[in-house]
């Protein structure tokens, strides 16, 4: 049924409104959205970094750019039920686990209450049929046994940004349970999912503390880069996996079996694509050439979890998602990314090009 949902399915004249859109992953999903023809309306703060992929893939000439915060209740409703979106993709977020430690507040407010913010816009909203709100795979309380988790297992989060996603998956459902239940969607006919997606690469990250755009900072520079947990397991996957699976779970929102997929979704890599830090270090440094490395940072600061791995099965089964490039494959892309970035090639094309070439990869 799903693969059939996909074939049928049209974006092109779809209101979308997407939250984040001047950050890193809802940049590639506002691109991506336009290239299907969807119309987007995008409500962000201002990018956070010099550079970014906001301004140097110019996505203000795709999309309609209203710049506010989650936190301003009335600018969001305003900016939501102006424009009439059928669908909402809900990703704007504080996303650094350092930053969380420093300022525990401002990452609470913004991705629980902002998430709150966000579906009560929706409530005032009759035009929205489909919200994906995305999270993150830490959002599971993590006891570093090694196995991957499943959508079913618990809840919990070590560090203030952790436990602030695993608090808008209760939001999430919350909203859900009280005014979009399932046993009433002929009613009220909103179907609300979540997605909760692996550490994701690729081309236009700059954000502080991550190790890609690390990586690359130093390499530019030519200069060794320190690397604070390099045996440290993550599910890294490139960004277009993803947001092929968002946009794949919207899709299913929509159809007229939307309310069997309105619960959360895992979306990882292949089970020998979740590397060490240190593998990804290693593989990047000889793609790039130049004398490129890096050295262990003596003092790792904060904690972060040890492992982290997802079980993507229902997406796989109930979604017919499927991850389409190997990891080896995605720090390529990255690396052409960046690489025609530093030449000064127009971003805009280039990222529309890699998009249409994983398009053609996914069928």
């Amino acid at each position: 049924m799903e693969d059939v949902v996909r074939a049928s399915f049209s974006w092109q004249g779809k209101r979308v409104f997407v939250t984040g859109h001047t950050g890193f992953k809802g940049g590639w999903l506002a691109l991506w959205l336009t290239q299907l023809g969807a119309e987007v309306r995008g409500f962000a703060l201002a990018p956070e970094t010099t550079p970014n992929l906001f301004t140097e893939a110019r996505i203000a000439t795709k999309v309609e750019d209203v710049r506010g915060d989650l936190r301003d209740g009335k600018a969001l409703d305003a900016a939501m039920t102006s424009f009439a979106p059928e669908v909402v993709f809900h990703l704007a977020a504080q996303p650094l686990v350092r930053l969380s430690y420093a300022d525990p507040l401002l990452t609470y407010e913004t991705n629980v209450v902002g998430t709150a913010r966000v579906l009560d816009a929706v409530r005032r909203t009759p035009s929205v049929r489909a919200v994906v709100s995305v999270t993150t795979d830490k959002v599971y309380e993590n006891p570093e046994t090694g196995e991957a988790f499943k959508e079913t297992d618990r809840l919990g989060g070590y560090d203030p940004y952790s436990s602030s996603k695993a608090c808008a998956e209760l939001v999430t459902a919350a909203f859900r349970q009280s005014y979009f239940p399932l046993e009433r969607y002929a009613d009220h006919r909103v179907a609300i999912a979540t997605a909760r997606a692996g550490n994701v690469i690729g081309g236009g990250d700059w954000a502080v503390d991550r190790l890609i755009p690390d990586l690359v900072r130093g390499f530019l520079a030519g200069n060794p880069v320190p690397i604070r947990r390099p045996q440290a397991i993550r599910p890294w996957q490139h960004v277009l996996e993803p947001i092929d699976g968002y946009l794949k779970l919207a899709e299913c929102l929509l159809s007229p079996d939307a309310a069997r997929f309105a619960k959360p979704y895992n979306f990882g890599p292949a089970e020998e694509d979740a590397r060490p830090v240190a593998w990804i270090a290693d593989h990047l440094a000889r793609t790039w050439g130049a004398d490129a490395s890096w050295f262990l940072d003596g003092d790792p600061s904060v904690h972060e979890a040890a492992y982290l791995k997802l079980d993507a099965t229902r997406a796989l089964t109930e979604l017919g998602w499927t991850p389409r490039l190997r990891l080896a494959k995605a720090l390529d892309w990255l690396t052409e990314w960046y690489r025609a970035h530093a030449a000064q090639a127009d971003v805009q094309a280039l990222t529309l090009e890699q998009i249409a070439r994983y398009r053609a990869l996914s069928g």
